[in-house]
Order: C-alpha cells, then sequence, then structure tokens
C-alpha cells in the first residue's frame, strides 16, 4: 500500500471515528460537518471531499456498524459447525457493545425514529444478507444439525441480548452498580448468554 493510500485511510478513519461520537451525541439534525471536521482536527472540506454530504457520512458510519456486528455470522457456510458459529457470532457482538455503544445506540435510534436515513439500505442491502443467514439457519435445522425453530426471530433475539449492554447502559451500570465491566464479567455474560440461546437449539456450548 502506498504512503497515499495510507494516508487517506488515515483520514477517513479519523473522519468516521469523529462522526459517530457527533452523531450519537446530537442524531443526525443536530450534527454538523464543522462539529464533526473539528471533533477530527481536520478542515471541513476534507470531510466534503470523503463523503460529499452529511448523510453520505452518516450512512458509512451505520453501515460501518452494521458490517462489524454482522462479520462472523456473513462467513459462516453451512459445513460449519452451528454451535460454534452462533457462540462466536454472540460474543463478538456482545464485545462489541462494550467496545462501541456510541454505534450501537445511534443505529437503535435511526431505527426507532423509523429508519428514515438507512430504509434503503436496510431493504435493498441487509435483507439479502439476512434472508441468507435465515436459509443457512433453516438448512443447518433441516439436516438435523440443531432443533427447528424460527430463523429469523433467533437471529432478532441474539442482536437484541447483545445490543441491550450498549443500547440500555445507564441501566446495565445502575443495576450491576459498577462503572466499568472487565473482561472477567464480558465472559461471564457470553457464557451466560450464549448458553441460554444454545441450550434453546439444542445444542451445546462448544469448550472454551
Amino acid at each position: 500500500m502506498s504512503k497515499r493510500q495510507n494516508n487517506r485511510e488515515e483520514v477517513v478513519v479519523k473522519i468516521l471515528d469523529a462522526a459517530e461520537i457527533e452523531f450519537g451525541l446530537n442524531g443526525f439534525n443536530g450534527a454538523s460537518l464543522q462539529h464533526i471536521a473539528e471533533r477530527a482536527g481536520l478542515p471541513k472540506p476534507n470531510i466534503i471531499y470523503y463523503f460529499q454530504s452529511k448523510a453520505n457520512l452518516y450512512k458509512k458510519v451505520l453501515d460501518q456498524t452494521l458490517l462489524g456486528w454482522n462479520d462472523v455470522f456473513d462467513r459462516a457456510t453451512f459445513e460449519d459447525n452451528p454451535a460454534e458459529v452462533l457462540d462466536r457470532f454472540i460474543r463478538v457482538k456482545l464485545q462489541q457493545s462494550f467496545d462501541k455503544p456510541v454505534a450501537s445506540r445511534l443505529f437503535a435510534m435511526e431505527v426507532i425514529g423509523g429508519a428514515q436515513h438507512i430504509g434503503d439500505y436496510l431493504k435493498e442491502e441487509l435483507r439479502p444478507w439476512f434472508v441468507s443467514r435465515v436459509e443457512l439457519l433453516q438448512a443447518w435445522m433441516d439436516a438435523g444439525k440443531m432443533q427447528q425453530r424460527d430463523p429469523a426471530s433467533l437471529i432478532y433475539m441474539i442482536w437484541a441480548t447483545t445490543q441491550h449492554y450498549a443500547d440500555f447502559e445507564a441501566q446495565v451500570v445502575a443495576l450491576n452498580g459498577i462503572e466499568t465491566t472487565s473482561e472477567e464479567d464480558i465472559k461471564r455474560i457470553g457464557d451466560t448468554v450464549s448458553e441460554i440461546i444454545l441450550t434453546g437449539c439444542g445444542l451445546s456450548l462448544p469448550s472454551q
């Protein structure tokens, strides 16, 4: 990779990180490209050069969040062990909720608000992915690799359970009585969530 490409990637990462914070704090309408530029330590024209508009930048932040969430499950195939795939999917999603809670809350606010800015993305890009993952789960079930369950509801359950720790962070902190969650805590939560979901599908928790 050339030095110029490296510089370009570094600038884009800075912009996306700053945009995630700004949109997370102020929503789409309250955020401004000027404030994003200031957070990134870059001139505003740089933002416009790389993303053209606030709407494009907002969609890219949300797209990046979804790609990160679903990457593990996206690469799963029929030959894989469903228990290992689902356990890994749950644990990665859970870790991301603790590492990047702002991104999760931003996506939640967008969807709760009617997905005004990503409606087309949900229908045209996320839905085909979702359908393919439902088909994979159903294929595993039909082959006797796991018990018959509604595959769509299973995906929703994994999303909802893991994202709870980000979207309702204030509640989790207040009820647990701790400000920070240790790696041991995250593993314990992962063990519990994964075992409950996998057991409900007739699967056993993989050896750690």
